[in-house]
């Protein structure tokens, strides 16, 4: 397992980070971009996501951190909700819909990773700790999830 120094490197943040790329993406083409009031949301709430995920690694304390997963899933429900409104306006395809929403979908699934492995974890000083960095759509193991070291025989 490695041990994650950096946000970058969180599977959770790298997924938030394509949302946002995909999100952005769709806001520079078609009528959207006339619409400032539903393509800023777009934009804000997409990037919120990877945002509260780095904001949470930089915590001093894992409680402390379990609270931006939580911030950041609610961020990914809001782009899913605003693509319907995008959609239902006609500023988007059905396919675009479909990609993005999948992709919302994909990001909050890994969130709640995160977040199972910070909640259930035993408290550890982050020095102490690894991070699984795999993808959970890809194996059985969660992603993101925090493990403890073996601290028995430390001193």
């Amino acid at each position: 397992m490695a041990v994650i120094t950096r946000f970058e490197d969180l599977v959770a943040w790298q997924e938030a980070r394509k949302l946002a790329q995909m999100v952005h993406g769709l806001l520079r083409q078609g009528h959207i971009t006339r619409d400032f009031g539903i393509s800023d949301q777009l934009r804000r709430s997409s990037t919120s996501v990877m945002t509260n995920i780095a904001e949470g690694f930089d915590c001093e304390s894992r409680l402390e951190f379990a609270r931006f997963p939580v911030i950041a899933r609610k961020s990914a429900v809001e782009v899913q909700s605003l693509l319907y409104t995008a959609l239902d306006d006609g500023y988007i395809t059905q396919d675009i819909f479909d990609q993005n929403y999948q992709k919302a979908s994909r990001v909050k699934a890994i969130i709640n990773g995160l977040k199972r492995s910070l909640n259930t974890t035993k408290q550890v000083s982050e020095s102490q700790a690894t991070y699984d960095t795999s993808d959970p759509l890809d194996t059985s193991d969660t992603s993101d999830t925090l493990d403890t070291l073996d601290t028995s025989s430390q001193s």
